[in-house]
């Protein structure tokens, strides 16, 4: 069980991944409205693996192949493959800022997940707050709810897999962060070739570079998270991924001149509120 000390280490690397993973939607964003989604999810995992590998080999294929839980790592890649390939539907249809609020919905879930199956203590206070944090996702959202519901569909549906995802992830703490992520890479590796023949488009020199920094990305964010929910419980540092939002608006604003409504301010506020909140909770835990 992981101990009070471990928390701010833990809620720094999950703010760590969050940037990380902002900077990877905000990228694949981009690519998707050239590449399908299959060949996104192909070349990035290819380029993930290839940064794995010095690491996989000198672990060497023996100790890759001792999975603890086969059975619970398997759901994991499953449900972390399937909720990648749900953001990258869902970003090709609504802007960033849009995706990653809905996905905000993943910190209610994964702490209420987290009480029921892991048995952790989350207490009044602290689910009080990740509460209120739902509510400024709710306030950000605004009117967005309304119009084609399959971009909201795919997203709500995405980020009950993601915490189901985070939840597996908490689980097999003992496994190491590279085969972790190796497994991940390769479940997201087989469901883009499976996806590969519905679209291809032959990318350019930079479109490679961008493609390979998208792997990169993705891959020092899982690390980041990974180790994030080893040292740390889950209810703790997961609420801290409210942030995404924050990073969302911005990116959206940057690299595709969305810019926020008044909803998604207000919203935004309210969830610095609950971070802040969580963070003063913590504090008193330690």
């Amino acid at each position: 069980m992981a101990r009070p000390g471990g928390h701010a280490a833990g809620i720094l690397l999950m703010l760590a991944g969050v940037l990380l993973f902002s900077l990877n939607d905000t990228l694949g964003k981009w690519l998707v409205e050239t590449f399908s989604v299959g060949q996104v999810l192909v070349l990035r995992s290819l380029a993930a693996l290839l940064l794995l590998a010095p690491f996989l080999l000198r672990d060497g294929l023996v100790r890759l192949l001792e999975v603890p839980r086969p059975g619970l790592q398997l759901l994991r890649v499953s449900f972390g493959t399937v909720e990648v390939a749900s953001f990258y539907w869902a970003v090709s249809m609504m802007p960033l800022a849009d995706a990653m609020t809905y996905w905000m919905a993943a910190p209610v879930f994964v702490t209420v997940i987290s009480a029921l199956l892991l048995r952790e203590r989350v207490g009044a206070k602290r689910f009080a707050a990740v509460a209120l944090g739902f509510a400024g996702v709710l306030l950000a959202m605004g009117p967005g709810i309304q119009g084609d519901p399959l971009p909201v569909l795919i997203a709500i549906g995405g980020a009950l897999l993601y915490a189901c995802f985070v939840v597996c992830t908490r689980a097999l703490r003992a496994a190491r962060d590279t085969q972790l992520v190796a497994f991940q890479m390769l479940g997201a590796l087989l469901l883009g070739l499976v996806l590969l023949p519905f679209g291809w488009t032959p990318p350019g020199v930079l479109d490679v570079a961008l493609l390979l920094g998208l792997g990169i990305a993705a891959t020092l964010a899982h690390v980041a998270v990974t180790r994030s929910l080893r040292i740390a419980p889950a209810s703790v540092v997961v609420p801290w991924q409210y942030s995404f939002i924050l990073w969302g608006a911005l990116f959206g604003w940057l690299v595709f001149d969305d810019v926020p409504g008044p909803g998604v301010a207000l919203g935004a506020a309210v969830i610095v509120a609950a971070g802040l909140w969580l963070w003063r909770l913590d504090r008193g835990a330690a």
